[in-house]
């Protein structure tokens, strides 16, 4: 047991000699031995500075309180009764009567101390005539003193209440040599209250700070979760926990992006050097195939041009660089205009679209966001619909918002793809019925602008078509009507 002992303060002292002087466990020890020594500072002034003063002041107050019982009752109290009030303060009370008559003394200690001196007291009080005064008696040989409290009860019944002070050099003297020892031992309990405190906060953080490293270094297998009971702490590796899924999903989402990027960059890139290869070298003197290469040189800078476009514009939305510029749209026109961008597939490839609307659809929103959404959507649909080309758009009217869904008729969306529609570079269905020229990216950004106007938004979907919707604030109130 000892040998245990005797190890523990080893490793204690160890710990303390391996400390870093800014450290979370130096600072503990600190706190704790200066808290400890204030305390100890403090009972030091109390005992050695103030011990005689308050304990004059307790037998002060014992007296003013027996006096005040006296006073009060002074005509329905016994003599076991005055008795008891002496004792239970350790004083003595005299009663006496007419013509300075002896009639008692209860709990005689310290009535007769000071001989002739207190005899001198109570005659001066039965001739002055005073309710009640109070006096101080001291022995120079013994260095006591005796309170008196004497007070005049009725007519003719007076009562000397006597306390005595003890000297308190010798009880300073002894209290104060044990300060010495109770200091000692109650620094070395701080030094190993300290250890374990520090060790129990410490160890964890430390844990953690060794995990973020390693999490810096984008090891995103690491766990930040510790075995603390520190509530603060176990919040931190929850939230530590948290920031590395994040990270890890954006690493993931940074690497798919690369590839998918470089991907949509080398294709269209190789293009345009091929064709302008043939234009050199081949077609320079054929008019008719040299204007076709060019044709497919610019619609492939065009795609690049919208790609890096949606790049740029996903980013800016996941930083938030530019806020929403929040204004008052009348969301039919913008929607018959977003109508009329697609009005060429409309004559060439007889694509039909439906809108369906209230007369006035005043919302409030950022007026090019809106448009980039309701844009993409269409855009969407077009690429998904089914044989009938039929694209849908319908506002409808609710309480405080308004519900725009873009619907197509092709096959639907499998269940298990529902939950990636919206992710990057995703498509449900490779081999969909038109060839756009989508970068992939439409979704995300319609889910970043959605999100950032704080509208609810989803897609339905069966083996009839999908409708995505959202909702938008609407200001003002309005009429439904229907246009084909």
């Amino acid at each position: 047991m000892f040998q245990k002992i005797k190890n523990g303060f080893k490793k204690i002292l160890s710990n303390i000699k391996n400390t870093k002087p800014n450290g979370l466990t130096t600072k503990i020890w600190l706190f704790l031995i200066s808290f400890s020594i204030i305390i100890l500072l403090s009972l030091w002034l109390f005992q050695t500075l103030f011990l005689g003063t308050y304990y004059k002041y307790r037998k002060t107050n014992d007296l003013n309180q027996a006096a005040s019982e006296l006073k009060e009752d002074n005509n329905y109290l016994s003599l076991s009764a005055i008795e008891e009030i002496a004792k239970s303060r350790d004083i003595c009370i005299e009663i006496y009567g007419a013509n300075s008559s002896y009639i008692s003394s209860i709990y005689n200690q310290g009535c007769m101390e000071f001989g002739n001196k207190n005899f001198k007291v109570k005659k001066d009080f039965l001739n002055s005539g005073l309710e009640e005064q109070h006096y101080s008696l001291i022995n120079q040989d013994f260095k006591k003193e005796t309170l008196i409290y004497a007070l005049k009860l009725d007519s003719t019944t007076y009562a000397f209440i006597n306390a005595s002070i003890e000297p308190l050099d010798s009880t300073i003297q002894i209290l104060s040599s044990q300060f010495i020892y109770t200091t000692i031992g109650v620094l070395i309990l701080s030094l190993i209250v300290g250890y374990f405190i520090s060790k129990s906060i410490s160890k964890p953080i430390i844990q953690i700070s060794e995990n973020a490293r390693k999490l810096a270094d984008r090891n995103f297998s690491t766990d930040f979760t510790t075995n603390s009971n520190i509530y603060e702490i176990n919040e931190l590796t929850d939230s530590l926990n948290y920031a590395k899924e994040e990270l890890s999903k954006t690493e993931k989402l940074q690497r798919d992006l690369m590839a998918n990027v470089g991907h949509d960059l080398k294709t269209p890139l190789t293009m345009i050097k091929a064709y302008a290869e043939l234009i050199r070298d081949i077609n320079y003197d054929k008019k008719e195939k040299r204007e076709e290469n060019l044709n497919t040189i610019i619609e492939e800078t065009d795609r690049l041009t919208l790609l890096v476009n949606d790049i740029l514009d996903l980013s800016a939305l996941q930083a938030k660089a530019t806020p929403l510029k929040i204004e008052k749209i009348d969301l039919n026109d913008l929607i018959y205009q977003i109508i009329d961008k697609f009005n060429i597939l409309t004559v060439k490839e007889q694509y039909n679209f439906v809108f369906n609307h209230p007369d006035k659809v005043i919302v409030e929103a950022d007026y090019k966001r809106i448009y980039q959404v309701i844009y993409n959507l269409v855009n969407n649909a077009i690429n998904y619909t089914g044989e009938d080309k039929t694209v849908t758009i319908n506002i409808k009217e609710q309480k405080d918002t308004y519900l725009i869904e873009i619907i197509d008729t092709g096959k639907g969306i499998k269940k298990e793809e529902l939950a990636h529609i919206w992710d990057r570079y995703y498509h449900s269905d490779k081999k969909h019925k038109r060839n756009s020229y989508g970068t992939g990216l439409g979704l995300s950004i319609v889910k970043q602008i959605l999100q950032s106007h704080g509208s609810n938004y989803g897609v339905k979907t069966s083996k009839k078509g999908s409708t995505f919707y959202f909702e938008i604030k609407k200001i003002e109130q309005t009429k439904k009507k229907s246009h084909n």
